[in-house]
């Protein structure tokens, strides 16, 4: 049985409304369209009935260890093909969020896999090497799957001399579908905060709401015609509610029912899957 909807808006027909008015969906990815590497059976279902309904979607993620090219063949190869546009993930936020609000800022040592440091090395930074000498301007640690131990000394080490300190996402783990737990950027930093007393000084991905205003502006939306989907309360659902769009939590991720039932505020709409949220869209749209 699919679990038990669950919805802070208090009319009768709220719910309705709020979905009829729908015109775009930004999708989380782990633990909402795929677990680790196994798709969902009804990702592809959903996604051909949003395309039949008219509604636009993005894949959204706060996973930073593949690069927007690794993401867009990664998707390809379980079954999803996407193009450019429909794909946001917090290394893309990290890297505006520098070119818009830190412009003087050229050379970071970045924490992060190699195409991680690929993709900020070709949006025209200079990414330093793991020396004392190739000093930089900031640090950018992300969610670094082949995490070496020199290198998160020398990360630790150049946020103790009080450079300019990004996390591209707050994630503690990363969900999988393996018998393990990926530790992920927010953990990673735990590390540098014990090691050295700094947190970041920024945190970028979600919940920071300029991953919604991106696509909002790139589609050409109000925050009421969008719905956020994920598997997360402190992330997907906290950007929704701080970007006034409509927060849809699935359960096939990282939050219980239990958790989401005491989770304030609440989600506008709690559903076990993809599945049941595409046929709350499918009748809604049927209402007259």
């Amino acid at each position: 049985m699919p679990a038990s909807s669950h919805i802070s808006i208090s009319a009768p027909n709220a719910r309705d409304l709020s979905l009829s008015h729908l015109r775009h969906v930004a999708l989380d990815m782990d633990g909402t369209i795929y677990s680790g590497g196994t798709l969902f059976s009804f990702t592809i279902p959903f996604l051909d009935g949003l395309t039949k309904l008219g509604i636009g979607y993005t894949f959204l993620t706060n996973n930073s260890s593949k690069s927007s090219k690794d993401y867009l063949l990664h998707l390809r190869r379980i079954g999803i093909v996407a193009s450019e546009d429909q794909l946001y993930t917090s290394t893309q936020a990290t890297i505006e969020h520098l070119r818009t609000e830190l412009p003087t800022i050229k050379r970071l040592y970045v924490l992060g896999t190699k195409s991680m440091r690929q993709e900020i090395a070709e949006a025209g930074f200079t990414v330093t090497e793991d020396s004392a000498q190739d000093e930089p301007e900031a640090v950018v640690v992300g969610f670094d799957t082949a995490l070496d131990y020199a290198r998160l000394c020398r990360a630790a080490y150049w946020v103790k001399q009080e450079k300019f300190y990004i996390a591209t996402h707050p994630d503690r783990i990363c969900p999988t579908d393996q018998p393990t737990v990926l530790v992920d950027c927010g953990a990673i930093c735990a590390a540098i905060k014990e090691a050295v007393g700094r947190v970041p000084d920024i945190v970028l991905g979600k919940p920071d709401p300029c991953m919604i205003r991106g696509i909002l502006h790139r589609h050409s939306l109000q925050p009421e015609n969008l719905a956020m989907v994920g598997d997360r309360l402190y992330t997907d659902i906290a950007m929704a509610r701080r970007a006034g769009a409509f927060g849809v939590l699935v359960l096939t991720g990282e939050t219980t029912a239990e958790q989401a039932a005491k989770y304030s505020p609440a989600p506008d709409l709690v559903v076990s899957s993809l599945e049941e949220f595409g046929a709350l869209l499918r009748l809604a749209r049927q209402r007259p």
